[in-house]
């Protein structure tokens, strides 16, 4: 699946400074576009909507998007890694004419699964006027597409398509927000930023129609793979149960508002968290363009030579250049990502009014960036983990996080405001250190794995 990356490496080596840019550019767009997009339309909503819509209007608005991000990111997390691996295996075995029905079932489960959850919960528990209720639907239906659509970004060549349709659809949930918001209130907010997220999934699908022009056949053909990578869809519930567990506990201190019903929120905590979340960006692209591509390349050599009976010498070598490759890729992302979370903690208090927090959220600020520099870290060595396919290490890795999060963030939330943030910058160093002390062993014995370990002959 990075094979986008490599058409990007080529757009950003090309003897211009523009091809940089753009290379660079929409592998932003590539690596981290629906949550990227939600962080900066919301940002942009906020600002201007400020002299268009009530403090408690703009509130509602954040809190139904908020809530609809990340409930459906959990809800769709197995179903997308699991349709992942399986479009990753068609592409490998050349049979991607399965990949338009794969899509069409992917939406229709994503949709089902939507309206069982968020439908019970926005009709009986949230309390919201009707208008907002309908429109916050139809919203979390929308951004479990987007997800569901998401798992082709990284097969699609076509980066320009996909580039344009986050942009024009960012562009259009803030043009739309603040026009049908000014009419409507809340409710007209929520349809706005659906608009534009409509825009990007039917842009997006169109796209990968296009891409793959197949007739429309064995439509829930992937389903046979949840039998046989039950552990990839507990990964994809629990990294992402991971990811969310320190918001959803904070939303339960004393400073919590409650917005509607059952919907209760820490604003300060959740926004502080989300801008820390953009630092990680630079990382995101540099991983998509370079080092992905380029571990690729020595992992694709080393089983082609094991496929085509290479001598051990050859094998040993390609083991070589895998390490190599992955420690020269380790330290420039350390030294890149590292100078960006220092240059955000030591400027912070600059910077927060122009990122529109307030001053208090200088520490939580803070928190979340140095945490977020730690969970790229352990999300890179998962993936490493997920190239090897040693799926057990990590979802073990997924659950152990999950469990310090947990932990971690319930007990600094009991000592008070001034420790608000440190529980998940604690457990993502953690997390960190336990994923690539798995991914070092894995390296270490990575012809034992290769010739034993994941060898179906053998057991």
């Amino acid at each position: 699946m990075a094979g986008i990356g490599f058409a990007l490496r080529r757009l950003a080596r090309r003897d211009d400074l523009l091809g940089v840019l753009q290379g660079y550019a929409h592998s932003a767009f590539i690596s981290s576009g629906p949550w990227m997009f939600t962080i900066l339309a919301l940002a942009g909503i906020n600002l201007v909507g400020k002299d268009l819509a009530s403090n408690e209007e703009l509130n509602l608005f954040r809190v139904v998007i908020i809530y609809n991000f990340c409930f459906s990111v959990v809800l769709t997390g197995p179903l997308v890694l699991v349709a992942t691996r399986y479009l990753a295996d068609a592409i490998y075995l050349k049979q991607v004419d399965t990949a338009p029905g794969m899509l069409l079932a992917t939406l229709a489960i994503a949709y089902g699964l939507a309206a069982v959850t968020a439908g019970p919960f926005y009709v009986l528990l949230s309390a919201l006027p009707v208008a907002v209720m309908l429109a916050a639907l139809v919203n979390f239906f929308l951004v479990c597409g987007i997800w569901v659509v998401s798992i082709f970004l990284s097969a699609l060549k076509d980066y320009v398509a996909v580039t344009t349709a986050f942009g024009v659809g960012m562009l259009v949930a803030l043009l739309a927000a603040i026009g049908f918001g000014a009419l409507g209130g809340p409710a007209g907010m929520v349809w706005g930023f659906s608009v534009g997220l409509a825009t990007i999934q039917f842009g997006l699908i169109a796209r990968v129609f296009a891409e793959y022009p197949y007739r429309v056949a064995r439509v829930f053909a992937f389903l046979e793979y949840f039998r046989k990578y039950w552990d990839l869809a507990l990964i994809g519930l629990v990294g992402n149960l991971a990811v969310w567990a320190d918001k959803w506990i904070m939303w339960f201190v004393p400073e919590r508002e409650t917005v509607s019903g059952a919907m209760v929120i820490y604003s300060a905590y959740d926004s502080a968290m989300f801008v820390a979340y953009l630092t990680i960006v630079p990382a995101l692209t540099i991983f998509t363009v370079n080092i992905e591509t380029r571990f690729f390349e020595r992992y694709q050599a080393f089983y082609r030579d094991i496929q085509a009976h290479a001598t051990y010498a050859q094998i040993a070598r390609n083991h070589t250049s895998i390490i190599q490759a992955l420690l020269e890729s380790a330290r420039n992302l350390i030294i890149l990502q590292g100078a960006v979370c220092a240059v955000t903690i030591f400027l912070a208090p600059s910077l927060v009014g122009w990122l529109g927090l307030t001053y208090t959220q200088i520490g939580i600020f803070r928190f979340g960036s140095l945490g977020a520099f730690f969970q790229v870290m352990f999300l890179f060595c998962t993936i490493i983990l997920s190239y090897f396919d040693l799926r057990r290490r990590n979802l073990m890795a997924q659950a152990l996080y999950l469990a310090i999060n947990v932990v971690c963030t319930l007990v600094f939330s009991e000592m008070g405001f001034a420790w608000y943030g440190y529980g998940y910058f604690l457990a993502s160093l953690v997390a960190f250190v336990i994923a690539y002390l798995m991914v070092a062993d894995a390296l270490k014995r990575l012809p034992y794995i290769a010739f034993v370990a994941n060898n179906p002959s053998v057991h």
